[in-house]
């Protein structure tokens, strides 16, 4: 059974007990100081108005009598703190306490909210970090079902949304229930009959709340869910802008975004309709308990006499006092909803399972010796997908060139994917030196290759750190070295910065060449066994392609290679050639060997010579 998401988040909280402990004892001392001051608020009044011998004669009777109730006991502790010889001296008094009062009031909410504010922030921080942690675990299918967009959209936005609940959820949910507690209990003290009425019409304000905050909180999670799909849209349009500039699509994408801005605005605008019901009614409940009260408590004074002028006016404003912080946990209840809204997707993420994962006795591997053997694989991306790999069964020998040959969507791809385990077999398996891949450690099997491939990821940082990526310990020598192997070191040169020089957002000051050159430099200095190129020189100019060329031909000294290519000019040279179609090999051998064969690759080759 799935654990409620506020259950989650109350587990998560617990780790800061000490500092929740803190901030509690904190706001007890300063909803007592605040309950307190109030009393203190009608004794001054009844120190005023009141003449100062009847309440002198009042004090004197209390103290003599036998018993006294609650109500009186109180009133006769706050009158010895306040009365002195004179009703001036009694006044002067009484307002040092109420200003000492309000002081230590005050400070004590300052510490409370210090305490709080450590807390929620540490908290913000800490589940941003599992996010972003759990994102990097999960595996590369995930990322394929997934939109971008929505992605960054969870991790900023409904964190933040998150963020901004615990700013002001924190602050008042150890407050508010405490300040209501205390008044409740000094209303019943006054006069428990006022304060069951009171408590009849309480139940009502309760049921709204429930009502609209379930509401709110369906509505807050399609809003966060548009808010990702507006983040997808524009992720998307800034990546493609060359595109939709060069296919002047601009009315079509604009269009496209403000359709969904306009869905946003009506989803937004209809949990705007449920948040400003928070205020009118408590206004109305507010005015109806204290026109019923005043009614009721006006009546046992002037009529009854059951109640003292002093009592009612204290009860009054106890009362009011109390409405505020029901007021307050109406509100909180809206932000509340929305808070559990965002978690929900947070949480949705965090629950998400890597499909790619070590055995538990899973080993190192740094190294093979003798083949990477596939057998019998078969593999596609899911129950309604076409196979896309159907019994493919070859190897690669240790310090062998083997190409990959065949038509886009021949399953050549996903072949150097299923090495490294970017995905696992749907049937069959990848071995190496006769054992399964699944029996290594991810980490160990992944740091056993490189990958130079034709769409090149770099980073916006700088020439060296995209070199040395992933080994920031590196000297200076080696990557000057790496970046003489891949023929990249004369254009690192004519960078104003040299190696320091900051390439921008996917390397987008680089012209193809130099990316997929400073790519061969990362793999060259990561020195791996095995080396995938995948298409690495197909959108290459003539003059790129042969200075990259020349760094592939470095980078592949003494490795066990497995190349992907669409120009078989790249791949004549190699130990193996494998020709796929439609998910199948339908023929292997050197070049010599399957032009021999007048087949499927002397086909291609013919006709790539005939283009030439």
């Amino acid at each position: 059974m799935k654990t409620p998401v506020y259950k989650r988040l109350v587990r998560l909280v617990l780790r800061y007990w000490p500092y929740l402990l803190g901030s509690s004892v904190a706001a007890l001392v300063f909803v007592t100081l605040n309950s307190f001051s109030i009393w203190l608020t009608a004794s001054l009044v009844n120190n005023i108005l009141n003449d100062f011998d009847s309440i002198s004669r009042e004090q004197l009777a209390w103290a003599q009598a036998d018993q006294l109730t609650l109500n009186e006991r109180l009133k006769y502790i706050a009158n010895q703190l306040i009365l002195q010889d004179s009703q001036l001296a009694s006044l002067r008094r009484l307002c040092l306490i109420i200003f000492g009062v309000f002081l230590f009031k005050n400070i004590f909410l300052y510490i409370k909210n210090i305490l709080v504010s450590y807390v929620q922030f540490s908290l913000i921080v800490r589940i941003r970090n599992m996010l972003y942690r759990h994102i990097h675990n999960l595996s590369i299918s995930y990322f394929n079902r997934k939109k971008s967009g929505e992605l960054t959209s969870i991790m900023m936005n409904d964190v933040n949304v998150m963020q901004e609940a615990f700013t002001t959820t924190f602050q008042k949910l150890l407050v508010e229930p405490l300040n209501i507690l205390f008044f409740g209990t000094i209303l019943f003290i006054i006069d428990w009959k006022l304060s069951s009425v009171a408590l009849l019409i309480l139940p009502l304000a309760g049921f709204l709340y429930v009502s609209v905050g379930v509401s709110i909180r369906r509505k807050s999670k399609r809003i966060q869910e548009k808010i990702a799909s507006i983040m997808h849209i524009l992720t998307e349009v800034l990546y493609s802008i060359r595109v939709i500039k060069a296919f002047v699509t601009k009315r079509y994408e604009i269009q496209k975004f403000e359709k969904e801005g306009s869905r946003y605005f009506h989803l937004l605008f209809r949990r705007a309709k449920l948040d400003n019901l928070a205020t009118p009614i408590n206004e109305i409940i507010g005015v109806l308990i204290g026109v019923v009260l005043l009614w009721y408590g006006g009546m046992q004074v002037i009529q009854t006499e059951t109640l003292t002028s002093e009592d009612f006016l204290r009860f009054i404003l106890v009362l009011f006092a109390m409405l505020a912080p029901i007021k307050t946990l109406g509100t909180v209840n809206i932000t509340i909803q929305n808070s559990l809204a965002a978690a929900e997707r947070v949480f949705n993420i965090l629950d998400s399972k890597p499909d790619i994962n070590d055995k538990p006795d899973a080993k190192e591997i740094k190294s093979f010796s003798e083949e990477i053997r596939f057998d019998n694989v078969s593999f596609d991306y899911g129950e309604e997908s076409a196979p896309v790999l159907k019994n493919v069964s070859f190897s690669i020998s240790k310090g062998s060139v083997v190409a990959l040959v065949g038509a886009s969507g021949s399953g050549k791809s996903t072949i150097a994917d299923l090495i490294p385990r970017f995905y696992d077999t749907t049937s069959g398996s990848v071995k190496i030196d006769g054992d399964d891949i699944k029996e290594f450690k991810l980490s160990s099997l992944r740091k056993m290759m490189g990958i130079v491939s034709q769409d090149v990821t770099l980073f916006n940082d700088t020439v060296r750190n995209n070199i040395s990526y992933g080994q920031p310990e590196l000297k200076e020598s080696n990557i000057i070295s790496a970046a003489k192997s891949a023929n990249a070191m004369e254009f690192i040169k004519s960078f104003p910065e040299g190696l320091d020089t900051i390439i921008g957002e996917r390397g987008v000051t680089l012209s193809g060449g130099q990316k997929q050159r400073l790519s061969i430099a990362r793999a060259i200095i990561k020195n791996p066994a095995v080396l995938i190129l995948d298409e690495a020189t197909s959108a290459l100019d003539t003059e790129s392609e042969k200075l990259v060329q020349q760094a592939i031909e470095q980078l592949m000294k003494d490795r066990t290679v497995l190349v992907i290519a669409h120009r078989l000019s790249t791949v004549v040279n190699a130990d193996k050639i494998v020709v796929l179609e439609k998910g199948k090999i339908i023929e292997r051998g050197s070049h010599s060997e399957l032009l021999n064969i007048k087949g499927k690759y002397s086909e291609l080759y013919a006709v790539q010579f005939q283009g030439n």
